[in-house]
């Protein structure tokens, strides 16, 4: 897909949007913030799950995560190089297909001022409640974390007006002391209480981390969580299924619903022995058997 090659302003996108209608930020207004009973609590896939399915057949492969039963997903960054008329054309189909976009991945250089204005519109078309910064590229120094803080800070202050949120993704590096301050902790203590921590719970457990302490420690922060597996048996890692790895779900599960201010999970797994999609319909299955919704 083509990458628009101009950014509109801010006062132009927020017309454009109200031209909308039924827009995809009316729409995100009424679970902005919700407490929902652990029933309730939609869980989607992120779609990096199913990156080589996606890059064939991208509609196809939307219908096939709805099939799956999952109620949403999470786009990842080739997202941003669709133009507000492709992203609309997605928006349809979710519609048409009852789920929901939950939230974007992002490249860090998406929150830059000239990328930003582009990836809200395109955000706000989608429906989804939060962008995500996927991980950093500023450097691995205490202060170079407290950049990625203010960066964040900045966008979220930005996108307030368009009830648009922002959040941050976690890998291994971000567990790993810098200076003795875990990056996590550094970005957890100098974010507002606005941005979100998404909690990606393999990467978290292969680092050492606690994935239940951190939850219990930043309460009402970790709004959404990837759920993916990790095992330490040899050759296993993340080709495990959901499930199959020594992730704790239930306490997880707890933490992140009483207290945690979990708003949605998402799926995510890196390759199996299975099909993508084959692979993302078994994940499902024991998500739910293992929480119960």
């Amino acid at each position: 897909m083509s990458r628009m090659k101009t950014t509109p302003s801010l006062t132009t996108r927020r017309s454009f949007m109200a031209l909308l209608g039924s827009s995809a930020a009316a729409a995100a207004l009424p679970w902005a913030g919700a407490t929902k009973a652990a029933s309730n609590i939609p869980v989607g896939l992120e779609m990096y799950s199913v990156r080589n399915t996606l890059a064939k057949d991208l509609d196809g492969t939307v219908k096939a995560v709805a099939a799956a039963g999952y109620q949403g997903l999470e786009f990842y960054a080739p997202y941003f190089d669709w133009t507000p008329a492709q992203a609309k054309d997605m928006r349809k189909l979710l519609d048409d297909l009852g789920i929901r976009c939950f939230s974007t991945h992002n490249d860090s250089s998406f929150f830059a001022s000239e990328k930003l204005d582009h990836a809200c519109e395109v955000n706000l078309i989608l429906g989804s409640k939060y962008m995500v910064m996927a991980s950093s590229h500023e450097g691995a120094t205490v202060d170079a974390w407290k950049q990625v803080a203010d960066i964040l800070n900045t966008a979220s202050d930005k996108l307030a007006a368009d009830h648009l949120g922002v959040g941050y993704h976690n890998h291994q590096a971000e567990w790993k002391p810098v200076d003795g301050l875990k990056p996590m902790e550094i970005l957890a203590k100098n974010t507002k209480p606005s941005v979100m921590l998404q909690l990606d719970v393999g990467t978290c457990i292969e680092a050492g981390s606690d994935p239940v302490a951190w939850i219990k420690a930043n309460p009402g922060r970790i709004r959404s969580m990837h759920c993916k597996e990790w095992s330490p048996d040899a050759g296993k890692g993340y080709s495990v299924l959901f499930g199959e790895g020594v992730a704790p779900w239930k306490q997880l599960f707890a933490a992140a619903e009483h207290g945690g201010g979990i708003e949605y999970y998402l799926v995510e797994q890196e390759g199996s022995r299975f099909s993508e999609i084959e692979t993302a319909q078994r994940c499902l299955q024991s998500f739910r058997a293992t929480h119960g919704a």
